[in-house]
């Protein structure tokens, strides 16, 4: 504001030279700095407007940005809860896998001891005819 002051006083003093009496000057002069006083006040009252607009985006930036992290943050839990679910379910059907494999294991033992004593059994058998002469 003293800047304006003074560009205020430059202004009477060009006014005066220029052959307006003081009065003239003066009046002239005190128009002259209501209009910039009332332009600088209107300039200033619209930045802090901007900026005070400005603000209230930023905040509600930030506000959608705080509930769109939120929002992540819920996706990601229910990723995780679908995660675990879904390796609860891979270790019961590995488990399921893993008992039918010893299933399999223990049929096929039975299987081929029982093979093994009837193909014995035919040998022994077969040598009992062959070294008895029974045929």
């Amino acid at each position: 504001m003293s800047a304006t002051v003074l560009n205020i006083h430059e202004f009477y003093n060009e006014l005066k030279n220029a052959g307006f009496n003081e009065q003239q000057a003066e009046v002239i002069a005190n128009i002259q700095g209501k209009t910039a006083n009332a332009a600088i006040e209107k300039s200033q009252a619209d930045i802090a407007q901007v900026k005070h607009e400005y603000r209230l985006d930023d905040i509600t930036t930030n506000k959608d940005l705080d509930a769109r992290i939120k929002e992540t943050e819920l996706k990601i839990e229910l990723v995780k809860a679908d995660l675990q679910r879904d390796i609860e379910s891979v270790r019961k059907e590995i488990e399921i896998v893993r008992k039918e494999i010893s299933d399999s294991k223990n049929d096929l033992i039975k299987w081929f001891v029982g093979t093994a004593f009837a193909i014995a059994s035919i040998g022994f058998m077969f040598a009992r005819f062959f070294t008895h002469g029974v045929l």
